[in-house]
């Protein structure tokens, strides 16, 4: 539970990345006022070949290397944060102004103890409006956020969780259902801005459809390394 004096708290905000040359100097940019007013970034890789790590030391507090997977390199920047609240940004989502007052203060006001903010999702087709629509809607009907919604966490309450469970696809799902049992998610209405290159490269529908398959998948039981084979199948 926090407290008045929990608007002090410190925001330790982890960045998985994977070849993401094309985006963590943006990335790390848009993250300097969190850093200028206290807050720490922590960029852990997965084993980038196209230079990452070396673009993100001198502009982030951490640069760390660890076994590839989003899980895991979740994780172990978690595991590294001095921060009292945790928060997983994808190096191709980029934060509202003042997400830290945003977070601190609607965790204080609700009494909840992890959350997720709405999305936008950038892009020239017309349909990704509709898809960031719905993919809010579902995610306040059902509690369960995704990693491209920016979730954040009580540090405290991440590490009774047991962390992101080692999946090689639906961790930000698992996480959910875990987080689910301590409290109902805070679903900040202000916008995360996130890359609409998945949807691109699929095309929108299919994209759309492919995930909405997998979910199901996953929630009847298949094995998560199967329906990652699968994602990463369809993504070549």
């Amino acid at each position: 539970m926090l407290i008045a004096s929990d608007r002090f708290l410190r925001i330790s905000i982890v960045v998985p990345t994977l070849n993401e040359a094309g985006e963590i100097a943006a990335a790390l940019a848009a993250l300097a006022p969190l850093r200028s007013r206290g807050h720490e970034v922590i960029v852990t890789d997965g084993g980038s070949s196209d230079g990452t790590p070396e673009l993100a030391r001198g502009t982030a507090d951490r640069v760390v290397s660890a076994p590839r997977g989003r899980a895991s390199q979740m994780n172990a920047g978690a595991a590294l944060a001095r921060g009292e609240i945790l928060l997983f940004l994808h190096a191709d989502t980029r934060l509202p102004e003042n997400a830290d007052a945003r977070i601190l203060q609607g965790l204080a006001a609700s009494r909840r103890v992890w959350g997720r903010f709405d999305v936008r999702i950038e892009g020239e087709s017309r349909s990704l409006p509709a898809v960031a629509f719905f993919m809010n809607l579902r995610s306040r009907a059902t509690g369960i956020a995704t990693g491209d919604q920016a979730m954040f966490v009580r540090r405290d309450t991440f590490e009774r969780a047991g962390g992101f469970p080692p999946l090689e696809l639906m961790e930000d799902v698992a996480l959910s259902r875990s987080l689910k049992r301590v409290s109902r998610p805070l679903c900040l209405a202000d916008k995360v801005v996130t890359s609409g290159r998945r949807w691109h490269r699929r095309g929108v529908l299919r994209t759309v459809l492919l995930m909405a398959w997998l979910r199901l998948q996953f929630f009847f039981g298949a094995a998560p390394a199967r329906l990652a084979r699968l994602y990463d199948g369809e993504r070549r």
